[in-house]
């Protein structure tokens, strides 16, 4: 599924526009060590699932070659638990590229328990601390709803 565009520059140092957005959602209450956790591990999935949000690797002058990372800027909310609560139903009623992540997964130490964990909860009963969505900006908008760009 290839939902990136980019809008083509007026001239080439112009900067590229995407009709995309990749966007966190993060539980307002979360320690910080926390925050930057669990966005990490959220976003660690787009691109195995979404392979058009990787760029290419990058090169420094020295021609020492980096990773490619995301081709466009992650954009990191926050809102309560029933913000984020709202947010997973939306993102489950239009079908877009999403991971969670669950304060169950504070108190296991690998990805197979992780995945277990979830697993081990219905839907509507997870205790949601992060959301990670892909998508149109206007669809990633709509599931933001009542969340705040973190400060």
């Amino acid at each position: 599924m290839n939902t990136t565009h980019a809008t083509a520059p007026a001239t080439p140092d112009a900067p590229v526009r995407f009709d995309t957005k990749i966007a966190v959602l993060l539980r307002e209450d979360l320690e910080t060590w926390q925050r930057l956790n669990v966005t990490a591990f959220l976003v660690s999935g787009l691109g195995t699932q979404c392979p058009e949000v990787i760029g290419e690797p990058y090169e420094d002058a020295d021609a020492v070659g980096y990773l490619p990372m995301f081709r466009q800027p992650v954009l990191v909310f926050e809102g309560a638990k029933e913000t984020l609560t709202d947010a997973h139903a939306r993102v489950l009623s239009r079908a877009l590229p999403r991971a969670v992540f669950t304060s169950d997964l504070f108190t296991t130490g690998n990805d197979r328990d992780n995945r277990a964990a979830v697993r081990a909860v219905p839907t509507a009963e997870l205790d949601l601390v992060g959301l990670a969505v892909y998508g149109p900006k206007n669809a990633v908008d709509k599931v933001l709803k009542g969340a705040r760009m973190h400060p």
